[in-house]
């Protein structure tokens, strides 16, 4: 199969994929790398599509879910692990930065941090482990956590499906899936780069 033939893709099980994709977003520590908004995006397009792979109340309903599956994974891991969540190679990779911006929007915003994090690529991935750990309630975080899901997942949903219409995104969604695969490469590639610069940098 033509690995830019989205239509079979999404046919042979792509919302099924995409479900996956998002929950390891904020359920695992490795889903920084997936690009949750262009994936939803391009989820919307499909769905306006003459022959769509599901009908467009479904992935508004079941992706949220996933998302807010993945939220209450990754906060269990942060409640169980503690701290140590953040320890290891994975942690390594994705660096200090985040992780220290993540606890700024929680010093900032409080729990409205897990609603806002949605929003906010690694940060999301973060999140939940961070308010596992550092001892937010879990009905409080179940509550905000839902709240960003739905209007996350479904609002860039939708925005993919109106925008969907527009002929010049209708006729080119390679390009836009072209576009997904590079917001997973370039930025990986670039925070690798920093990261060895200053090793390098250390070292001489």
């Amino acid at each position: 199969m033509n690995p830019f033939d989205v239509q079979s893709f999404m046919a042979a099980g792509g919302l099924i994929g995409l479900c996956v994709l998002i929950f390891i977003e904020t359920g695992l520590l490795v889903g920084f790398i997936f690009p949750g908004d262009s994936l939803l995006f391009t989820a919307g397009i499909l769905a306006a599509q003459p022959d769509p792979y599901a009908p467009l109340w479904v992935p508004c309903v079941v992706v949220p879910l996933a998302a807010m599956a993945g939220d209450q994974c990754g906060y269990f891991i942060g409640r169980r692990l503690g701290t140590g969540a953040l320890r290891g190679r994975v942690a390594r990779m994705i660096g200090p930065e985040p992780l220290a911006q993540t606890q700024r929007y929680f010093d900032r915003f409080g729990p409205l941090t897990v609603f806002f994090a949605r929003f906010i690529g690694i940060v999301r991935t973060l999140t939940p482990v961070v308010a596992g750990f550092s001892g937010m309630r879990h009905r409080m975080f179940t509550a905000f956590s839902a709240a960003g899901s739905i209007v996350w997942a479904a609002g860039i949903i939708l925005l993919g499906y109106y925008l969907g219409g527009i002929a010049l995104i209708r006729n080119n969604i390679e390009l836009f899936m072209i576009a997904s695969v590079l917001t997973i490469v370039i930025p990986t590639a670039w925070h690798l780069l920093r990261r060895w610069r200053r090793r390098t940098d250390v070292t001489s």
